[in-house]
């Protein structure tokens, strides 16, 4: 087989592995999503004062980043059926993906307020501001400027982990070129090309958040020393 043909091939493969990266982003963007709402939610409770609240989100996160995400999603497709809870192969992968995350986001979260100078916590009960106004206010719009690289850098492991969904029938971009391979016994090929379509997909996703985090960050930094 020569050089052109194995082009050839790449070329001819291609317009059913990029429906499959469609799907592939959808779930990973989906899944920060969630994972990100989840991520504030429980991370400003890891930092409260109520033991109830710290006690019940610091076992959330222990038990979801102490089990493997791969298990994670077995379990809620094949073990939730037994007990009257089927959900779709997509939801499922968004779900389980979104939950996972949402441990991970909620310690980089919470690295990010404690990251602010207690100072200002103080100044701002001085004002008069509940907890949950000082964190609205005061001291999420400065951590969330302070984990922007970070949560950037779990969007991307997302996009890559969204190929474990493949164990459970998601057409998503792995599951595709495993259905080439099945069909043409050229594995060579078609995983090169899958690897070389996440690589840009997350070399583009970091590029494009190190512009986010220039003008998100150069505004703040004048409006503190202006």
């Amino acid at each position: 087989m020569n050089f052109l043909e194995i082009i050839n091939f790449i070329f001819s493969i291609i317009p059913y592995l990029l429906e499959g990266l469609v799907l592939t982003l959808e779930i990973g963007f989906l899944s920060f999503a969630l994972g990100f709402i989840i991520g504030i939610i429980t991370g400003i409770c890891r930092v409260s004062n109520n033991k109830f609240l710290k006690f019940v989100s610091t076992v959330y996160v222990e038990v979801i980043r102490g089990t493997p995400l791969l298990v994670q999603i077995l379990f809620t497709y094949f073990g939730l059926p037994f007990i009257g809870i089927k959900l779709p192969p997509l939801l499922t992968g968004i779900l389980v993906i979104g939950i996972n995350s949402g441990a991970y986001q909620a310690e980089i979260v919470r690295a990010g307020i404690q990251s602010i100078p207690s100072g200002q916590l103080e100044a701002a009960k001085a004002l008069g501001m509940n907890y949950f106004q000082i964190m609205r206010y005061v001291i999420l719009p400065q951590a969330l400027r302070n984990i922007i690289p970070a949560l950037v850098n779990e969007l991307v492991t997302l996009i890559k982990d969204s190929s474990l969904v493949s164990v459970i029938g998601e057409p998503e971009l792995t599951r595709r070129g495993e259905y080439i391979v099945s069909r043409t016994f050229r594995p060579f090929e078609v995983f090169s090309t899958v690897a070389i379509l996440y690589l840009i997909v997350c070399f583009l996703t970091s590029k494009i958040s190190r512009l986010i985090e220039k003008k998100v960050r150069i505004p703040g930094y004048i409006k503190a020393h202006g």
